[in-house]
């Protein structure tokens, strides 16, 4: 068996040794240009060049669960299966992120803290948890994880995807946190702009775990800036890292993490990754193969 591992930013030893190590008897080699063919290919963020050599493969695995940054090649992808990584130890930081975020803003921390910088000193009444209705967009396997620790610690929390049932407008309003976890195809670019946005109840917090492009920047800072939203959590960008420029930076009631609220896990990808091309040479069925016409 023979993989080919590559990483655009070219940080690829970690992958090469874990996979030497769980398939001993595989050649596991980082890409370079005009590299020799390959059984499976191992991948993130690829370049055109890189594509054009897979064609021959019998698979290309994902380093994560995105596959927006695969799909956008649209017709020139090679015609074999595309294997997005399932969760691998991404399930558990997410539910960890998403929970603390939640919590920030239901405790009012967050408030807090900008009263901290004022040096004013004064309780805030509480939120009643029964009102308090959290919304998760996307109900894939990190979506369900985040949702079964939310309901855990006793909130009432729904879910939406764009194949259930009820629009969209419908399960926004009168949400009080938002909790984006959709992937970006072209049917959910700017999916939240203003006019759904505005459907949040008053005071209502936005956190985004998923791609920055679903929401419209300019919408968010409006509501935020004209006192309907209360704030937001956000942890991906259009444009990453996020710009010094960018108006974020200078909001208070926007919290920002450098899109770390789900690492990959190497050991656990590589574990999970090798398992899947251990089924395949077995002539086996897998998970997490990409609907190319879905966009996921």
């Amino acid at each position: 068996m023979r993989i080919l591992v590559y990483r655009s930013d070219g940080d690829t030893a970690q992958w090469e040794a874990g996979f030497k190590a769980a398939l001993p008897d595989a050649q596991v080699t980082a890409w370079t240009a005009g590299a020799a063919d390959c059984d499976y290919a191992v991948i993130w963020a690829p370049s055109a060049e890189l594509l054009a050599q897979l064609q021959k493969v019998k698979a290309i695995f994902l380093m994560g669960a995105g596959v927006d940054a695969i799909l956008k090649f649209g017709d020139a992808l090679p015609p074999v299966p595309i294997i997005r990584l399932g969760d691998a130890g991404m399930g558990e930081q997410m539910a960890q992120y998403v929970t603390h975020a939640v919590l920030r803003t239901f405790r009012r921390f967050d408030e807090y803290d900008c009263q901290l910088r004022l040096g004013v000193w004064q309780p805030l009444a509480a939120h009643d948890k029964q009102d308090f209705t959290i919304g998760v967009l996307g109900t894939g396997q990190l979506g369900t994880r985040v949702i079964e620790a939310l309901r855990a610690l006793g909130f009432s929390v729904r879910g939406w995807r764009r194949n259930g049932a009820g629009t969209l407008d419908d399960f926004l309003r009168g949400t009080h946190v938002l909790v984006c976890l959709l992937p970006l195809t072209p049917d959910t670019e700017n999916i939240l702009d203003h006019a759904r946005l505005s459907l949040l109840a008053q005071g209502g917090h936005v956190i985004n775990v998923a791609r920055g492009a679903l929401i419209d920047d300019e919408a968010l800072l409006a509501l935020i800036r004209s006192g309907h939203l209360g704030g937001a959590t956000l942890d991906v960008f259009r444009t990453e890292p996020l710009p010094l420029d960018h108006p974020f930076w200078g909001e208070p009631r926007i919290t920002i993490t450098p899109h770390i609220s789900a690492l990959t896990l190497v050991p656990e990808a590589v574990a999970q990754i090798a398992g899947k091309m251990a089924a395949l040479a077995r002539g086996e069925t897998v998970a997490d193969i990409v609907d190319r016409t879905r966009g996921y």
